[in-house]
């Protein structure tokens, strides 16, 4: 029988910009794709607020693989059931990385939102609430929380910060049952998100990003 072994060595990753880091930022979005996505790609849809005040940051999963077979269009993903634990850690430390990269080149007063599509709507709810980022908000987009989240401890990270979910009326992967089970996970960390949706499918929706790109960094 074999035994399982461990070993931390050294890993490169990559992340996209949108914008130019310097003192006209303002406010800097911390994106993160859904499954199959490439940030190269992602990050394209966030056009519109690419304004000269706001910086858009793509960080990219840490697992590619060939979207069809074994060529052509290559995918990401942030992690699968196998090793999960494992790869949820290796990406919080990438996404601290990256974020602690970007953050030192900016105001320290600029505002900074962390948004999830997706898959990245679990992968940005841990960042939220698993690190000591600080943050003004949060939006899990076409996703949910993920049912381990730690209660205490995102409850005292998102306390008072707004937080929102958006989706599309028409996307087929939210079920009946992802939507109660959204719910019940909300619940537990005592988290009343604004919930925005639109006529569409699994996708994002210009409208919706400007309007929360123009809200308040605080409950009113």
């Amino acid at each position: 029988m074999s035994t399982e072994h461990r070993i931390n060595f050294e890993f490169t990753g990559r992340y996209h910009v949108l914008g130019t880091p310097g003192p006209e930022i303002k406010h800097v979005w911390f994106i993160c794709h859904g499954h199959g996505h490439l940030a190269e790609f992602f990050i394209k849809q966030f056009n519109r607020l690419n304004d000269g005040q706001h910086l858009i940051v793509a960080p990219e999963g840490l697992s590619k693989y060939y979207l069809k077979g074994f060529t052509g269009r290559v995918g990401d993903t942030w992690m699968t059931k196998e090793d999960r634990l494992n790869d949820i850690d290796n990406y919080l430390r990438y996404l601290s990385t990256v974020y602690s990269t970007v953050k030192e080149q900016l105001s320290p007063e600029v505002k900074v939102t962390l948004f999830g599509f997706s898959q990245g709507a679990a992968t940005i709810s841990r960042f939220a609430s698993l690190t000591q980022v600080p943050f003004d908000r949060l939006v899990l987009w076409a996703g949910i929380f993920p049912p381990d989240l730690p209660p205490l401890q995102s409850v005292e990270r998102l306390k008072d910060k707004p937080v929102y979910w958006v989706y599309g009326t028409k996307d087929p992967f939210l079920t009946q049952g992802i939507m109660e089970e959204q719910g019940k996970i909300a619940e537990q960390i005592k988290v009343t998100p604004e919930v925005l949706s639109f006529e569409g499918e699994h996708e994002l929706y210009d409208e919706l990003l400007i309007k929360i790109s123009k809200a308040p960094y605080r409950h009113q």
